[in-house]
């Protein structure tokens, strides 16, 4: 049996708000910093964060803003440059610089921090999913899932776990919910919500301005084409080998911008492989992080 690991929830300050989080381990071992993608929350990480504690990294799953239980932003604040600033100032809280680990949002988001500033953010990176070329069909589909139901919400967490189920037919539906209701609010109206703010996709509710503009503020082609030959620091890209969203010639053109780039394709995973082949990314993980200096 694997020895427990201490736990607790953290407030960390990003740029101007506060980021929700879950530490795993000793804060004085070396950091591991892990950010979700686009919609989801800290939760999104499986038993990875638990497993890094156990083999001595000090292992901080946080919401990025507007997400989960952070704080979300009071004028609307969702370009790339406002994610960016958020590390920035999180990597500042630990006494080392942090290993990245970014799916996602969370990994355009490193990727920029890094790539246009090399030093200023991380130790060494992950990128889960994502590379500077993503597939416009693979995007659209996350999108079209995201703002279907924003109004609306849904009438209980079975109603939601079967749109979940929809859109990522390849994975069991889970019997027990409890998991997804970490990624829902329910509101005063009894109906259930996904735990992040409109806005972050330039969706205003209330029957006006219903616009997904959120993408294009953040998946800038050029912007991340310039950051990934940028990256300077050790790098491993993890790439769900069933995902329209990195596509296998995505992920060369990657390692071509980053030739020194570690690059793993995971069998049976789609675009969310630490939730689909939590094992095998949590094992490619420690192995990287095993190897560094």
């Amino acid at each position: 049996m694997a020895a427990e690991v201490p736990f607790e929830e953290r407030r960390l300050l990003g740029e101007g708000i506060e980021l929700q989080a879950d530490a795993w381990g000793d804060p004085s071992c070396p950091p591991v910093l892990l950010m979700h993608g686009g919609g989801q929350t800290r939760h999104a990480w499986g038993g990875t964060a638990r497993t890094l504690a156990q083999r001595g990294w000090y292992a901080v799953s946080i919401d990025l803003r507007g997400h989960g239980e952070s704080d979300w932003s009071p004028d609307g604040a969702y370009h790339l440059d406002h994610f960016v600033a958020d590390l920035r100032a999180v990597a500042t809280s630990f006494e080392t610089r942090p290993i990245l680990v970014g799916a996602s949002l969370g990994g355009m988001t490193a990727m920029a921090a890094e790539g246009e500033d090399p030093g200023s953010a991380g130790r060494a990176l992950v990128l889960v999913d994502v590379g500077h070329r993503l597939e416009r069909v693979g995007v659209a589909r996350i999108i079209e899932f995201m703002t279907a139901d924003l109004e609306a919400g849904f009438a209980s967490l079975e109603e939601a776990a079967a749109s979940v189920a929809r859109f990522m037919p390849h994975r069991p539906r889970p019997r027990d919910l409890t998991g997804l209701r970490k990624n829902l609010r329910e509101g005063p109206d009894g109906r259930w919500r996904w735990h992040w703010d409109p806005r972050f996709m330039g969706v205003h509710t209330g029957g006006e301005d219903v616009t997904p503009a959120g993408v294009p503020r953040i998946a800038d082609p050029e912007r991340l084409e310039r950051a990934a030959h940028g990256l300077k620091l050790p790098t491993l890209l993890v790439r769900g080998r069933m995902s329209d969203v990195l596509s296998e010639e995505g992920a060369q053109e990657f390692q071509r911008a980053v030739p020194h780039a570690q690059f793993i394709d995971v069998s049976g995973a789609s675009h969310m492989v630490a939730g689909d082949r939590n094992d095998v990314f949590t094992d490619a993980v420690v192995s990287f992080l095993d190897d560094l200096d």
